[in-house]
Formats: structure tokens, C-alpha cells, sequence
């Protein structure tokens, strides 16, 4: 695999995704909830008999990927809990969240740009993508729709580090904002660390570890606890991460 080497100034804020979608503004009153039981039908049976085999299929023969942990989560499938994951593949991450989470249909956080595309917009959000509100109208229907979710007993995914850096194997920093949702609704934070090795006799392979749960500790003020979860889950993820041992590609600050 011919690697590649990308330079960065900024590790919060850097992209190197080089998907180059012109991201559209979401309307005021984002649908984030459909409340069509049709639509909801259809959409679980996409994401459950088309999606799930197709990306299986395509983690294993692609990356090889294995996931190591998925028992951890088994006790609290039904009440439902978070993830977080570090964000270094395209289609390897929109892919992760459905195999660590199965048989439950995760909803995936995403930037806007993943809701820009007409054609493409309404699989994504069939497949449960819920993009990042960009204005307050849409940051309150955002919040309701996690907190809804929440207590259904969903699965929700977040890559804290927003930006996608290609097969990077450290943990970037990332803020403790995201870290809000649990903390608000009590559930507990898994976390999904992706590490890569040579894989023979060609290619790189992927092996993503589970850990948690982690709970917030509610004897701190809500910004403590936020940012006390966060540091826990950082933690946990750059520790993972050491297990990286390859990457094709290069990244040099400027």
C-alpha cells in the first residue's frame, strides 16, 4: 500500500478526508425524528438485510477487520449507551458503528456535508446518520432527538475528533463538548479504538477494541463531569492505540 504524507498546524482542526463536498446549511427545522412508521420500517430493514451484510463483507475483505470486546456492551444493548471511536477511515468508520454495535442500529453523529449530496442524503439518514446543527433551531431539535434516542435504549456513535486523519494511529485531542450527552441522560460511554497492522502478503489490517462502560461521575459539577468522562474515555483510547503498529502514510506538523 503506497502511503501518503499529509501536513498539519492544527490537530483539532485539520481535515484530510479530501472528500471536497460543499456542505449545505440544514434548514431551521431539520427532521432529525421521522414520524412516518413506513419510512422507520424501511430504514431498519435497509440498515439490518442490505447494510449490515454489505459492510460486513466489506471490513473483511477491505481491512480484515476484527473487533475484540464486543461482549462489554452485551449487558446494556437493551437500555442503550454511546459510542466513541477515532476517526482515521471514510467508509471504514460509517461502516465500524453497525458491526461493534449489532444486532442494534446505531445513529451516527455526522458533519453536514454527509446530508449535502440529494441523492445520498436520505440513505444516509435511512442508515442513521444525524448530522451537527449549525444554527439554534436546529441545535434544539439536535438535542431532543439525542435525548429521544437515548431513552429508547438507541445506540448513539460519535467521533470526538470530527476531522478524519488516514489511518493515523494516535488519539488526537479532542474536546469534552460531545461528552454532554451522556452526562445529561445518564447513559453509559463505550469506546471503539481502530489500530492497524501490516497485513500479509499485502494491505494494512484493522483491529478495534472495545472498552468501558464508563459512567459520569455525578458528585462533580455537570463541566466536571463532562470534561472528568471525556479524560477517562482520552485515556482508555490513546492506551488502545500504542497496539497500532503500522501505517502507510505520514503526518509532519508544518
Amino acid at each position: 500500500m503506497k502511503g501518503k504524507t499529509f501536513y498539519y498546524s492544527d490537530p483539532l482542526n485539520d481535515d484530510f478526508a479530501g472528500t471536497n463536498i460543499a456542505a449545505k446549511r440544514l434548514p431551521p427545522h431539520y427532521c432529525y425524528l421521522p414520524k412516518s412508521r413506513l419510512r422507520r420500517s424501511l430504514a431498519w430493514a435497509l440498515h439490518h438485510f442490505f447494510a449490515t451484510p454489505v459492510c460486513f463483507l466489506f471490513l473483511k475483505i477491505s481491512c480484515g477487520q476484527k473487533i475484540v470486546g464486543r461482549e462489554k456492551l452485551r449487558p446494556y444493548r437493551k437500555g442503550g449507551y454511546f459510542l466513541y471511536g477515532n476517526h482515521t477511515r471514510a467508509a471504514g468508520d460509517a461502516f465500524t458503528p453497525s458491526m461493534v454495535s449489532f444486532p442494534k442500529k446505531p445513529f451516527v453523529i455526522v458533519s453536514s456535508d454527509a446530508v449535502s449530496i440529494p441523492v445520498l442524503k436520505r440513505v444516509v439518514e435511512d442508515l442513521g446518520g444525524m448530522p451537527v446543527p449549525d444554527g439554534w433551531e436546529t441545535q434544539k431539535n439536535f438535542l431532543a432527538a439525542v435525548e429521544t434516542r437515548a431513552s429508547k435504549g438507541n445506540v448513539i456513535a460519535i467521533y470526538p475528533e470530527a476531522h478524519i486523519w488516514p489511518l493515523y494511529t494516535g488519539i488526537r485531542p479532542f474536546s469534552a463538548i460531545s461528552f454532554a450527552y451522556p452526562v445529561a441522560t445518564g447513559k453509559p460511554v463505550f469506546t471503539f479504538t481502530t489500530t492497524y497492522r501490516k497485513r500479509r502478503p499485502f494491505g494494512i489490517k484493522a483491529t478495534v477494541y472495545i472498552d468501558g462502560p464508563f459512567f459520569s461521575d455525578e458528585s462533580l459539577h455537570p463541566k466536571e463531569q463532562k470534561r472528568e468522562l471525556r479524560d477517562r474515555a482520552f485515556a482508555v483510547m490513546e492506551e488502545r492505540s500504542k497496539l497500532s503498529v503500522y501505517s502507510p502514510n505520514r503526518f509532519l506538523q508544518k
